[in-house]
């Protein structure tokens, strides 16, 4: 076990060879396949082998999914993963440089490869436990290979799927000489397997000489991009034939017309982040969905961070959904429809959270979608709990009322890693004490005094 990895998580039980979801709602997001009101999902050796009714297993393992609803496990898009022990610590955050504050220009200089381990487990397990199965980790802390290690140690040993990009820090001294090469070594020594759950990509800015070494390497690129600020470069880019379907561009606020056409023709993946774009206030504070969707792409969700907020997907597509709802209504008022709708509803932020969010990771082909010959992640939604019953709309309900609380089951390649409402192999006490350990080395040699009530994150170190 190396340094920066405690003993916190027990080894992954093996992949059933069989396993037999049986009685569900199902929710496929396949149109293909469509939705079943009582059904059953086969599962052989981590694929969906077949759904349907009164399906026959002999020796599959069984679940009885009666009561629940079945849906593809969710894709968050963008996380910040190694900020996990940082949760809510600046909870009224205004700015941009609020949240810096709170992070880069702060603790981030201090984390060592074991408190990026503690982050990234407590992040992947925090997305497990709220049906997120698959995160595109955004790791722009790795200040040492021994760092990025164990960011990678860490999603490997949390079983969740994940697309790790690993970045250089924004602040601090770090190891400037294992940049970008060390993407080289972590493709090296982790990602040969192509069945292995985790996948590496690199983080940077517009930086062409950066993505030149990802493209060598056959690994996406991902890019914190405002489009107010960033869509002058974009026409230099694409002209150049540097944009195309590998980046995934973060954000995409207040981009214009010129901009959203040059992202559709090089192809390339948007995500939207529809709570820190306004919590931050980025820009304009509206996040860019509607304008990604009317302009012919499709936009998946992302929490971005847990530094103000939780770390849920639920949350995610109801604020998109209300935010879409305001505006579509003031564009209504404005030109006198005042009760226009506004061009969404529950099923299209559904898709955005698990087969769009699946295509934006270049995933679609594996997941994002409960189809025969796809992985097997999935999540078991119980609709007999007091917040959730009676469910007189399936998609209603996971859109608008569902919450972790009500996740029974979670299954991620075949492997359950959630059930009875419980994430599996954690030792709780041990994980505590970890994040304790971490939160006391960072606020201590940050020089932060927590104070459990305080309204705002005052300063600790300017960039």
């Amino acid at each position: 076990m190396p340094e920066h990895a405690p003993q916190l998580l027990a080894p992954l039980a093996p992949v059933p060879h069989k396993m037999l979801i049986k009685g569900a709602t199902i929710i496929s997001m396949d149109g293909n396949v469509g939705n079943v009101p009582r059904g059953d999902i086969l599962i052989a050796d981590g694929t969906i082998a077949a759904i349907g009714q009164n399906l026959q297993a002999g020796g599959a393992a069984v679940i009885d999914a009666a009561g629940m609803i079945a849906i593809p496990g969710m894709v968050d898009t963008h996380r910040h993963s190694w900020e996990g022990q940082l949760r809510r610590i600046n909870p009224n955050a205004a700015t941009l440089e609020d949240y810096c504050n709170a992070t880069h220009f702060s603790f981030a200089k201090y984390y060592r490869p074991r408190d990026i381990y503690v982050g990234n487990v407590l992040t992947a397990l925090g997305c497990i436990d709220a049906g997120i199965t698959t995160v595109v980790d955004n790791s722009h802390n790795s200040r040492t290979a021994a760092h990025s290690d164990a960011a990678v140690d860490a999603l490997l040993d949390a079983g969740i799927r994940a697309v790790h990009a690993s970045g250089a820090p924004v602040s601090g001294v770090w190891d400037e000489a294992h940049w970008p090469g060390n993407l080289a070594r972590l493709q090296a020594r982790y990602f040969t397997n192509p069945d292995s759950l985790v996948t590496l990509a690199m983080m940077a800015q517009l930086e062409p000489a950066q993505w030149a070494v990802a493209r060598q390497l056959g690994i996406p690129i991902v890019t914190e991009f405002f489009g107010g600020g960033m869509a002058a470069e974009l026409e230099s880019l694409h002209r150049q034939g540097l944009l195309g379907s590998d980046n995934i561009f973060n954000h995409c606020t207040c981009l214009p017309e010129s901009g959203w056409r040059i992202l559709r023709e090089a192809g390339v993946r948007v995500n939207v982040c529809p709570r820190s774009d306004a919590h931050y206030g980025i820009e304009d504070g509206m996040n860019a969905w509607q304008a990604a969707y009317q302009h012919g792409i499709r936009p998946g969700l992302s929490v971005d961070n847990e530094t103000s907020y939780s770390g849920d997907m639920f949350m995610e597509m109801r604020v998109a959904f209300y935010l879409q709802r305001v505006m579509g209504n003031c564009q209504g008022h404005r030109q006198g429809h005042r009760h226009a709708a506004a061009p969404t509803d529950a099923f299209r932020l559904l898709e955005a959270a698990t087969i769009d969010g699946a295509a934006v990771a270049g995933l679609e082909q594996r997941i994002g979608s409960l189809t025969p010959g796809k992985q097997a992640d999935l999540v078991l939604i119980r609709t007999g709990d007091l917040n959730l019953y009676p469910v007189n709309n399936a998609i209603g309900t996971v859109v608008h009322a569902a919450e972790r609380s009500n996740i029974d089951t979670v299954i991620i390649g075949g492997r359950v890693r959630k059930r009875g409402g419980v994430v599996l192999g954690v030792d709780q006490a041990q994980l505590r004490a970890a994040i304790d350990e971490s939160c006391a080395h960072l606020f201590n040699a940050a020089g932060y005094e927590p104070d459990l009530f305080a309204e705002s994150f005052a300063p600790i170190h300017q960039a």
